[in-house]
Parts: structure tokens; sequence; C-alpha cells
């Protein structure tokens, strides 16, 4: 085992709050591999860079001898965790859960050690545990204990709906905990209520109290909103290299450190000598083609990672235009269609008034020109290669 000062530093780095650490600090000094346990609820078939916070924190305790317990989530996939939204999430079909369960078995191992990675699943436990267990189970907690997260007193207090089956989400999120003897739990910290259950249930049931290590919920593109699906500003770790090269080059130099902080494994030596370089003048790009490159090699390999950067310097730096392009065909008509419409049908834009402004900001280019004339139409049997901003491209083929 490690020196048990230098274990506390690793584990305590990027998190949001670790407790109780004079109990774990106890736990390590026994020597004992610890059972350490985070839970994924398979609800979408790929992970993003947000979910590998929490991973990138399980391969620090494997570095430090600890058995990692990956929890998949099927059974509680199937109840559905708020986990901060103002109504029901809907519970999916276990034939849903298990599809996206399988991606999930193939992608963590691009970061965690398959030999100290023991992957399990809730309903092995739970399925088993029958409606009596599940009643003696809820006993355990009252309403008003529920109601004591956040979520759903939000929600109670603004007379929305609360469905009896989301009470039962934390209590079963809390028995995982009894079932795998977990020594330690990590989290988001949106999920502070559900980590404590199950400290509070493990002392029901007569087992040590696990320790919680919160990790912080990691910004996404937007550098505003937490990383998301839903919201576009995420980052797939199944992406193309190219893609996730070039989202990571489009974070701002400021959430830049905040990557390297949460998603980096060079050390914090390593850091923070990087940012007192740019303190000192070097370009913080040059930073962030570092961390561009760390994190296509990590799920692409090294190679990929140096193909990437080849890509974006000739597209940005140059301007070249990229030799895969997606080839649109678009009905112009008789009288043809005005540019703001064919980069709305060539799903360049969202929107009319959004290609408008575009065209208004000289973000487009037509056939590598900026084009900004927003009356410009172009006719049937013209093929031409549209971009917008810098990471849009279409070759657009008029009928």
């Amino acid at each position: 085992m490690t020196d048990v000062s230098a274990a506390i530093e690793l584990i305590k780095r990027g998190t949001d709050a670790l407790l109780l650490e004079v109990e774990l600090i106890e736990r390590l000094k026994s020597g004992r591999p610890l059972r350490v346990k985070a839970g994924f609820d398979p609800t979408a078939p790929d992970l993003h860079l947000g979910h590998t916070v929490l991973i990138n924190k399980l391969r620090h305790f494997q570095e430090l001898g600890h058995r990692v317990q990956f929890l998949i989530g099927d059974f509680t996939g199937m109840i559905g965790d708020p986990s901060g939204k103002n109504t029901t999430r809907p519970p999916l079909s276990r034939e849903q859960i298990m599809d996206n369960a399988r991606t999930y078995e193939d992608q963590v191992f691009k970061i965690l050690d398959p030999d100290k990675t023991e992957i399990c699943f809730n309903s092995t436990w739970m399925d088993k545990l029958g409606a009596a267990d599940m009643i003696r189970l809820a006993s355990h907690q009252t309403v008003a204990r529920m109601l004591e997260r956040d979520d759903f007193a939000k929600r109670y207090g603004s007379n929305q709906p609360i469905a009896i089956h989301e009470f039962l989400y934390p209590l079963v999120q809390g028995y995982d905990s009894v079932a795998m003897k977990a020594d330690v739990e990590l989290g988001g910290t949106d999920q502070r209520f559900n980590l404590l259950m199950g400290r509070e249930l493990q002392k029901h049931y007569g087992q040590p109290p696990q320790c919680v290590v919160m990790m912080p919920l990691l910004e996404g593109l937007d550098g505003v909103n937490k990383m998301s699906k839903s919201l576009g500003n995420y980052i797939g770790i199944s992406e193309a290299p190219k893609e996730i090269f070039g989202k990571t080059m489009s974070v701002s130099d400021i959430l830049m450190w905040r990557y390297y902080d949460l998603l980096s494994f060079r050390s914090s030596t390593e850091i923070t000598a990087l940012k007192r370089a740019v303190e000192d003048g070097r370009n913080p790009r040059d930073v962030k083609v570092m961390l561009a490159q760390e994190l296509v090699a990590r799920f692409h390999g090294a190679r990929a990672a140096e193909e990437a950067l080849a890509d974006f310097e000739a597209r940005f730096q140059r301007n070249a235009i990229p030799e895969d392009l997606p080839e649109v065909t678009i009905v112009a008509g008789s009288e043809g269609l005005a540019l703001f419409q064919v980069l709305k049908q060539a799903g360049l834009t969202g929107s009319t008034s959004e290609a408008m402004r575009m065209i208004e900001q000289g973000a487009v280019r037509l056939n590598g020109e900026r084009a900004d004339d927003k009356g410009l139409r172009l006719c049937a049997g013209e093929k031409v290669v549209l971009q917008v901003g810098k990471r849009k491209f279409a070759a657009v083929v008029l009928s």
C-alpha cells in the first residue's frame, strides 16, 4: 500500500467533498484493499467525459491497490432517478437497460484496469429481495426524511407530483452498498442524499458505514451547464477522434484548467507547471492541444491522436476543407433557394434565423470564400461546399 498521506492527497484531487476523511484514513492504515463502489444507471448507450470524472477517480483507487466495484444499475435504471429534475423520469424497459449496459462494459475498460475491476448488476440482489423485504427496507426511512432531498422538496413545495416509486430509488441505491459491503462510494454532488443513504442503511444492517467521495459535475462545452447529451454540450468518449479533439480545443482557456484537473492523468505537479508556463507567456492553445491529444489517445490510441492533431491544424490553421464531407441533396426547384434556407436544410444551422445570423456575422463560407450576402440564391444543378463556423461542413448538391 502507498503511504497514507500520499494516498489521501491523490484521492482528494479534484473532489468536492470527502466524508468522512478520518474514517477513510483508518481504513487505509489497515492495509486491506478497500471495496470502492460507483454506480451508473445505463439510461443511454454512450458515456461522455462528464461520466469519466467518476471513472477517473476509480482509476486512482486502483492505482493505490484497491478493488473497484463498477455497478451497472439495471434495476435502478428501471425506476428512474430524477437527479435534480423537476419531473418524474420515465423508467426504461429491461431490454433498453441491458442494451445500454453492454456498451458500458466496453467503454469503461478504456480507463479502468479490467483485472482490478468487478462489474456488478444490482438486479442480482434486488430481483431476489422480494416484496416483504422491500417493505422492510422501506420501513427504515420516513417520508419526512425523503423530503429532505432537494429535488423532492422543491417539487413538493411547488405542488408537482412525486410518484411513490421515486422514494424507492435512494433506498435501493443505499441497499446496493449493503449488498456489496462497500467501504467507499463515489458519486456526483447531485447524489449526496443517495450516497449518505448508503451509510445509514449499512448501520441498520450492522456494517461499518461507507466513506463517501463526492465529485463535482463537469461543465460542458458552454462552460455554464453540466455536461449533458440533452443539452448538446458534451464530448462523447465513443465519438470520432477528430470530434473529441476539435471539441476539446473549443473550450475556453479558463475551462481548460478545470478539464485538466478532472480529466487528465497528469500529476498535480505537472499541471501546476503548465499553469505557470502559461502565466509566463506560453500560448494556452499549445497546452490545450496536449489535453486534446491525451483524451483522444485514451479512447482511440496514440496514432489517432496524432492524426487528429494533423487534421485540426490543416482544417483550422490553413482553412483546409476536410476530405470526408457528408454529402446532402436538397431540392432547389426552378427558382432556387436562398443561402440561409440551404444552410437550414443541410443541417448546418438549427433554424433559418440562426442561418441569417451566421451569415451576418461572417461565419459562413461558400466554396472556401466568405458568404455575407443574405440575399444570395443557389440554383438547381449546383454542387457547393458550405462551412458554418470552424467545425461544420457539408457538400450540398442542389437538384
